[in-house]
């Protein structure tokens, strides 16, 4: 899976900025249309993207290529711009017949998360197994909390339905449908995954979960031209081994993009403890008919509060709270991080952005600075005779 972290919200806007493609064009020539495309993989300092289809060119043309393996401009490493898989990217000086390119610009976001990296997402596939590991509703909880706090679609596929009874797995609709979920739930090995297909369709999906429930077998059997190896399930412990390294995004049969992403145990969850409430959709439920009597209410002893109750997932919840003050308290102990980054004003009137430079690689130190430090070598109290004692003793 894919531990989804980052903060709590979706990068602002459904479409790229307007002024993001001003700039494009001020960096384009008019005779030339910028090469764009969509970054499928990173690796190392390497980014394997998919090339826009380019209407001066035809499709087969030796002069053209669907894909470049492509660096990043030393001037977006200064100013600190990341490039993620799903990035709209725009390719300066494309080596056509050597498959190369350099990525000049990344184009505005319309969703971002840190772990896994991966940009532009819609949805995210939560794939759980019912069996072989066995499901643990609380690390399945934590899962879904996670991903409600990226602000994405969150769809819920519980795997391995073969080795469960039929009133097993009403069972597990029931109590989801509880958590404010509709599972789709599927076996990889008896292909029953149309309804997979339908859902993924025209998207860009990141399929998410822990190891060993079948993330890389699903891939495989939606698109079986790409051969993810798949790793066995640990005798021992009943968890699935690692076997996804890296964010890669794969162009699906009928249409769209699908990620797969290492996949962990335990995902972190970064929101702060006023949030966490909004990502359970049953506390959502209650507080649509109701109001706490406090609107700063953290729903646990609080007076009037309409959270508390018999739920299932409430205590999820409690534990949850707790690990999100804990982190919130640190992050209040801790300075911020100084800017990479500073805006200059042009004479036209423009503001322009550049690199910061380090303090302690470039900046030459104050004559103020440099005088104090002379001034403490001098008021030093040196003892000359024990130092060449110690000189002649070394030549003995």
């Amino acid at each position: 899976m894919a531990i989804l972290t980052g903060d709590c919200s979706q990068t602002q806007g459904n479409e790229p900025s307007p002024l993001g493609l001003e700039v494009l064009a001020e960096n384009s020539s008019p005779e030339t249309t910028p090469v764009m495309g969509t970054v499928l993989a990173v690796q190392a300092n390497f980014y394997f993207v998919q090339i826009d289809p380019q209407p001066q060119h035809q499709a087969g043309e030796a002069t053209w290529r669907d894909s470049l393996l492509c660096t990043r401009r030393s001037r977006l490493k200064k100013i600190g711009q990341r490039v993620m898989a799903g990035d709209r990217v725009q390719i300066e000086e494309p080596d056509w017949d050597g498959g190369r390119g350099a990525i000049a610009h990344v184009l505005p976001r319309q969703t971002e998360l840190d772990r896994p990296p991966m940009a532009n997402a819609n949805q995210i596939l939560l794939l759980f197994a019912l069996a072989e590991p066995p499901l643990d509703p609380l690390q399945l909880s934590r899962f879904l909390v996670k991903a409600e706090s990226t602000q994405m679609a969150v769809r819920l596929c519980l795997n391995k339905q073969d080795l469960l009874t039929p009133a097993e797995q009403q069972a597990w609709r029931d109590r989801l449908a509880l958590w404010g979920y509709n599972p789709l739930l599927i076996s990889v090995q008896a292909a029953t995954l149309d309804a997979v297909h339908d859902l993924l369709q025209d998207r860009i999906t990141l399929v998410s979960g822990p190891s060993g429930v079948g993330k890389s077998s699903l891939l495989n059997a939606l698109i079986p031209q790409i051969d993810i190896r798949v790793g066995a399930v640990s005798g021992k412990l009943r968890h699935g081994r690692h076997t996804t390294r890296h964010v890669e995004l794969f162009e699906l049969p009928n249409g769209g993009l699908l990620a797969d992403s290492p996949g962990f145990n335990q995902p972190e969850l970064a929101c702060s403890p006023t949030d966490l409430a909004d990502l359970f959709p049953e506390i959502r439920q209650r507080q649509h008919d109701q109001h706490c009597q406090f609107h700063n209410c953290l729903h646990r002893d609080e007076p009037g509060c309409v959270v508390q109750g018999d739920w299932e997932r409430y205590e999820h919840y409690r534990l949850f709270l707790e690990e999100a003050i804990a982190r919130q308290t640190i992050t209040d102990r801790s300075p911020d991080a100084e800017s990479t980054t500073k805006q200059k004003n042009r004479q036209d009137g423009q503001i322009e952005t550049e690199p910061k430079l380090s303090s302690k690689r470039y900046r030459r130190p104050s004559r103020r600075t440099e005088k104090q430090a002379l001034q403490d070598v001098l008021e030093t109290d040196i003892d000359f005779d024990q130092v060449f004692d110690d000189l002649a003793a070394e030549d003995d």
